[in-house]
């Protein structure tokens, strides 16, 4: 076992308090042909978390959407499947992007977010209208859990997906997000690297992955390639520079960056 390995497997342990959450990589074909565009949304600056930075779509994971796990996906892991909801709900509260969520057109749509975001249970929602969720669509490939005193401890699961078509603008819920945008990886990476946008560390190393895959067939294929297992960051001194690092067998290209370039929270 390497030095990376034997860093890894001393971080597999889930840090106490960690925060059950999900995020969403929803792609789709670029007009221009290019490598596939990303959805991302900007975060709003008073938020106490990635306050203003450049996210996935995503959040926590709710005590009723495990409630949908059960009755939508009972053979999934239950974690597994609430993860799969959270992603599907939070992003169609931030967003108005209903994915996995076929039956939903865009004339109930707004209806429908309308009501999660005032507090409806989306398990009530989904009983009342009769509709299934497909969350076997979602392509599971990553799973972090950065451990920093400075920010909230969260146990994030990454789930890729092909964008569903839609007729209707997406717009972002003003109490979290103040922007919403389609960009490639490169191009999001591109932005951060000039400075016009902010990037925390496991966003810019999923960026880095996805840059590598030009469009969500060939990501999904690659992400089948390697075991989703914990992702702990931990520093190690190297030639006097302290680095954060990660694992080196879980697909990624960069695996470490100096510490004190990075933006943690």
């Amino acid at each position: 076992m390497n030095d990376t390995a034997s860093s890894s497997a001393a971080n597999d342990i889930l840090p106490e308090g960690a925060i059950p959450a999900a995020t969403l990589v929803i792609m789709r074909p670029a007009p221009d042909g290019g490598p596939d565009e990303i959805l991302m949304v900007k975060r709003s600056t008073n938020m106490a978390f990635a306050a203003g930075a450049v996210v996935f779509p995503g959040g926590r994971v709710d005590p009723d959407d495990y409630v949908v796990a059960r009755q939508h996906a009972p053979d999934v892991d239950p974690a597994d499947g609430a993860a799969r909801v959270a992603a599907l709900r939070e992003t169609l509260e931030e967003t108005g992007l209903a994915v996995g969520w076929p039956a939903l057109g865009d004339r109930d749509l707004e209806d429908v977010r309308r009501a999660l975001l005032s507090g409806t249970l989306l398990s009530d929602i989904l009983a009342s209208r009769g509709d299934r969720i497909a969350l076997d669509s979602f392509v599971p490939f990553a799973r972090w859990c950065p451990n920093f005193k400075e920010a909230r401890t969260f146990d994030t699961r990454f789930y890729a997906v092909a964008a569903p078509p839609h007729g209707h603008e997406l717009t972002v819920e003003e109490a979290e997000h103040s922007h919403i945008f389609w960009a490639s990886a490169h191009r999001t990476l591109a932005m951060a690297d000039a400075g016009e946008v902010s990037v925390i560390f496991p966003t810019r190393r999923n960026l880095e992955r996805l840059a590598h895959a030009p469009d969500f067939a060939q990501f999904s294929a690659h992400s089948c390639q390697f075991p989703v297992e914990l992702v702990t960051p931990w520093i190690e001194e190297r030639e006097g520079r302290s680095f954060l690092c990660i694992p080196d067998h879980l697909g990624y290209p960069v695996t470490s960056e100096p510490f004190d370039r990075v933006r943690r929270g």
